[in-house]
């Protein structure tokens, strides 16, 4: 009796101890699946973040791109007032006018202002004199706002003395209004504006960044367009500003926002943010989701961990394949990579209207072969560095760089002549003369003798051709020419080219590629 009493406790014992190891195991396994979740919570909020700031960055630069092609546009649309000579040539001011000539004059200059006026929603569009007197279309809200400052003041906005113009806006806190001034000669100044709404179709919030705020401010960080409403005038807050103020081009992330600022225009800046919590809303409408299913699944530690992790990645997943991450920038040379230089170049084209001119220039390196099979690859790597260096140098900000091959480049021309006195082609032929310049000036080897040119074919816009494809085709033919001409050269596409010959085209191609 005694000994099957004393088994009682024993059983109960083994129970317990039974119990103790499942509930510890139990216990072990919860704190390690919960620990291991919160690990990856918090990694996730950083690739997470990470990842969409490198979005809102890329996007931003895009935007800066929109914003300086439409500025650029619009300075286009103003030096078209210059296609009658007397809107440069006629100063008002001039105590010995003729009255009835001048009247005459006059009307011719307004004309061409009118005409050119209805081209976009151009609030203002006409010539400003010293005295106060107008040509062309001024708003009686303008004339209001100015009164007797009004040409005094404009002249103010001519705040780029290289070009003689400037782009402003905010006169006397008014900022629905953005002004371009361009002064013709002393005495009088061509005047453009358009409401700041003009540039929604310019900034543009993709759906799949919904909670993204995009704004363009002044160099004061006073706002001239927000895509939220009622912050047009007003400075950029506070917490805003000490993220991105003395950045030209920056993407800062921490616990609130993430932001990206590029500088464009006149001093102005883009600024794009998202706050931290929309980022990661998603993910934290699941935590506490997760953190059950962790629990309850303790014994399937492994595998619900397995699948947790899957629904905890599925998030991320979802928004990162959503957003268009893919690279830019040629490694190398610092340029545009051929995908990215073509879309660019695609999209200007089918925003350009016919009247504005551009031209894409063709690049093959001459004898670049020579310099692989002489002195190396690791060395044809760095002249082919040195040449996106020369590329840079040349070409304005402006203007479209990439490198559409081993040796080969190109170069869409957005940029415009500063000079009255140059035409286009002629602004044109004397890029082409400079970047020939740089190559024949450029040696390779350590003894500095082997030497390198470049041949150049060059088609415009519209002329050669109203899509990339075309004008790329056009400039190839003339590139085929400069090769065959010698090398070291450039040519303008012209239908009097001779055809290509595709056999020695193919193998001209051949001997000039990495």
């Amino acid at each position: 009796m005694s000994r099957k009493a004393d088994a009682k406790p024993d059983i109960k014992n083994v129970s317990k101890l039974k119990v103790s190891l499942i509930v510890g195991y139990a216990i072990i396994v919860i704190t390690a699946v919960v620990v291991v979740s919160i690990l990856a919570v918090k990694k996730t909020d950083a690739v997470l973040k990470n990842k969409v700031s490198t979005m809102v960055s890329s996007l931003n630069v895009q935007m800066k791109l929109n914003i300086n092609s439409y500025l650029t546009r619009m300075e286009t649309i103003g030096t078209l007032a210059f296609a009658a000579e007397e809107a440069y040539t006629y100063d008002a001011t001039n105590p010995d006018n003729d009255e009835y000539e001048a009247l005459n004059t006059e009307k011719i200059i307004s004309d061409k202002l009118y005409s050119l006026c209805i081209m976009e929603n151009f609030v203002d569009y006409g010539i400003v004199y010293r005295n106060n007197h107008a040509i062309g279309k001024i708003s009686n809200g303008t004339a209001t706002l100015f009164g007797d400052k009004l040409f005094d003041d404009l002249s103010q906005m001519v705040s780029r003395q290289r070009t003689k113009d400037g782009w402003s806006t905010g006169y006397q806190e008014n900022f629905k209004r953005i002004y371009y001034v361009k002064q013709i000669h002393e005495n009088a100044l061509l005047v453009i504006s358009f409401y700041a709404t003009e540039l929604e179709s310019v900034f543009d919030n993709p759906e799949t960044l919904n909670g993204m705020k995009i704004c363009l401010t002044n160099q004061d960080y006073y706002i001239i367009y927000s895509s939220e409403n009622g912050e047009v005038g007003r400075p950029l807050s506070e917490e805003m500003r000490e993220r991105v103020q003395n950045q030209g081009s920056a993407t800062v992330i921490d616990n609130d926002y993430v932001v990206s600022v590029n500088a464009c225009g006149d001093d102005w800046y883009v600024i794009s943010s998202v706050p931290t919590e929309i980022i990661l809303s998603e993910k934290n409408e699941m935590q506490l989701y997760i953190y059950m299913i962790a629990f309850l699944a303790a014994v399937l530690a492994v595998t619900m961990g397995a699948i947790l992790s899957v629904k905890l990645a599925n998030p991320v997943k979802d928004i990162v394949s959503s957003l268009d991450t893919k690279a830019h920038i040629d490694q190398l040379t610092g340029i545009l990579n051929k995908l990215s230089f073509e879309e660019y170049v695609e999209k200007r084209i089918s925003s350009s209207l016919t009247i504005e001119n551009h031209a894409l220039i063709l690049i093959d390196v001459d004898n670049f072969k020579g310099v692989n099979d002489t002195l190396g690859h690791a060395y044809g790597d760095k002249v082919l560095s040195d040449i996106g260096a020369l590329m840079r140098q040349t070409f304005p900000e402006a203007d479209y760089l990439g490198r559409v091959g081993g040796d080969e480049f190109a170069v869409f021309i957005n940029s415009m002549p500063t000079e009255i006195s140059i035409n286009y082609q002629g602004y044109v032929r004397i890029k082409c003369e400079e970047l020939c310049d740089g190559f024949r000036n450029h040696y390779t080897g350590d003894d500095g003798k082997y030497k390198i040119s470049a041949s150049l074919g060059v088609a415009f816009f519209p002329e050669h051709g109203s899509s990339f494809s075309e004008l790329y085709a056009q400039a190839d033919k003339a590139l085929y020419f400069s090769k065959h001409q010698g090398k070291d050269t450039y040519t303008f596409f012209s239908q009097e080219l001779p055809e290509q010959e595709e056999s020695n085209h193919e193998e001209t191609e051949t001997s000039e590629s990495v």
